[in-house]
């Protein structure tokens, strides 16, 4: 193998990916190293496996810079089905307290927007990788432990509805780092008094990132094999 090339990876790339549903973030991580043949590969921010969109792959050198990358603004575009909650606030676990949603109008939705744009308090989902006592919350919902996790600030600069045709009502939703799309679906339910969770996401932009520069995991692989092979 011609090391000159390899040095491409090694040297430090960044790749803008678009993650496919069901995968999780390291999946992709997994899958793009093993081919790269280097170390040093990680992504800029965690998508849950039911999101799709942009995911920052930073490579060699260039992973000293994933977290300038993680602390940009972020922008999503999703659905939120009204009328049930789940415990994970989407669907990787199954809808539940069914209500009645069908009196739910754009006007009364768009003054529940507004109550959520702006610097908010935001609780995180406890079926998330943050730690608590030195040990992920989601493990410890898993185990049927009680968690109480404290709010944080965050900032939701844009959130807009797109399409209003319930159950479902599509979004896009601009905000600050650390914010939980799945939290916000859960807290727009429970404001309507139907209850709501996250149907759908995906990650449209990541700071001046967007999702029509990245390529397919397919396009990825494809790329990097290119790029590995010998000059004749």
């Amino acid at each position: 193998m011609d090391q000159g090339i390899n040095n491409k990876f090694s040297e430090g790339q960044v790749l803008l990916i678009d993650k496919p549903l069901e995968w999780t973030s390291f999946d992709v991580v997994r899958k793009l190293r093993a081919q790269m043949k280097i170390k040093k590969v990680g992504h800029a921010g965690t998508l849950d496996p039911l999101a799709t969109g942009l995911l920052i792959l930073c490579t060699g050198k260039f992973t000293k810079r994933i977290n300038e990358y993680m602390a940009q603004e972020k922008e999503y575009t999703g659905t939120i089905t009204l009328g049930a909650i789940t415990p994970t606030y989407d669907l990787e676990s199954e809808p539940q307290d069914f209500k009645d949603y069908t009196t739910v109008t754009p006007v009364q939705l768009e003054g529940v927007v507004k109550m959520f744009t702006g610097e908010i308090m935001q609780v995180p989902p406890i079926h998330s990788a943050i730690k608590k006592d030195g040990k992920r919350v989601y493990e410890l919902a898993r185990r049927g432990e009680h968690v109480e996790l404290d709010a944080r600030k965050i900032t939701i600069k844009e959130f807009e509805i797109t399409r209003f045709a319930l159950p479902e009502v599509d979004f896009r939703v601009v905000c600050t780092t650390g914010t939980y799309i799945r939290s916000l679906a859960n807290d727009v339910g429970a404001a309507l008094g139907c209850g709501g969770y996250l149907s759908k996401l995906c990650r449209t932009r990541i700071g001046e990132f967007t999702i029509d520069q990245s390529m397919s995991v397919e396009a990825a692989q494809a790329m990097i094999k290119e790029a590995l092979t010998p000059l004749q």
